[in-house]
């Protein structure tokens, strides 16, 4: 099995290491091409206007100066030449993507990738909290990660369908157990705009995020839920985003 690795934390990324770790679990035919640099956020964003540079950093690994859909592709379509992967990774990323992470994250999107190509696909992320925050507790993913994906492999990941697994803030001892979840929604919105000043007082601003992003529970079956509870978070989540409920109604009132 010829497994493709990719990140959207860029080529340095301790946890690009760590799902190599987990990808070496499964086979000795790993590939990595991962972002030049962070790109955190960028959702699946396809370089079109810009070209894309490589950079060979090692035996079977690449740096590509786009983002993790690039990367994807030029692994696929270019690098790993005529024989192409028959599995995508994406991640491990340092920080959980659950609810609405699942939008922006260019973790995610790598995997979404994968799966427009026809591959099975699969996102991890290590939750961390904020005493964990400068260390992420990557021995969790490294535990729970090979035995997960060796298992929904044999099961068969349907096409059109990514996986999206979460790994919760405490360490391998802790873990509570692994639970099939439903992508879940926040209570307040969770971002911020951060105004400041430069040093000739001209404003400029960052997106930031709110620390009280939530002020209940998480609904039950949720992903949210799973890692506040210790759980580690397996979600599939459709290529498709057809609200077919909807579409019903549109098609009674548009008639």
């Amino acid at each position: 099995m010829r497994i493709l690795c990719t990140n959207d934390d860029g080529i340095h990324a301790p946890g690009l290491k760590i799902v190599e770790q987990i990808a070496r679990e499964l086979s000795d035919d790993v590939w990595v091409v991962a972002p030049e640099l962070d790109q955190s956020g960028v959702s699946h964003s396809l370089s079109l206007n810009d070209p894309l540079r490589l950079r060979d950093v090692g035996p079977r690994h690449f740096a590509v100066r786009g983002t993790p859909t690039d990367c994807v592709i030029m692994g696929a379509h270019h690098i790993l030449g005529d024989k192409g992967p028959d599995l995508v990774l994406s991640g491990v990323n340092r920080g959980r993507n659950v609810a609405e992470d699942v939008v922006y994250s260019g973790t995610i999107a790598g995997a979404l990738e994968g799966t427009i190509l026809g591959l099975p696909s699969f996102a991890l992320s290590q939750e961390f909290s904020m005493e964990t925050r400068n260390k992420p507790l990557w021995e969790t993913a490294l535990k729970f990660g090979p035995p997960i994906l060796r298992k929904v492999i044999a099961a068969g990941v349907p096409k059109n369908t990514v996986v999206n697994i979460n790994f919760p803030a405490c360490v391998p001892e802790e873990v509570a157990g692994v639970l099939v979840t439903r992508q879940g929604k926040r209570n307040l919105g969770f971002l911020k705009i951060d105004e400041r000043r430069d040093g000739r007082g001209n404003p400029y601003f960052w997106i930031g995020f709110e620390r009280a992003a939530m002020m209940d529970a998480p609904d039950a079956g949720t992903d949210l839920a799973a890692l506040a509870a210790r759980c580690v978070s397996v979600t599939p989540l459709r290529l498709n985003r057809t609200d077919d409920a909807f579409a019903e109604v549109l098609t009674t009132t548009l008639k």
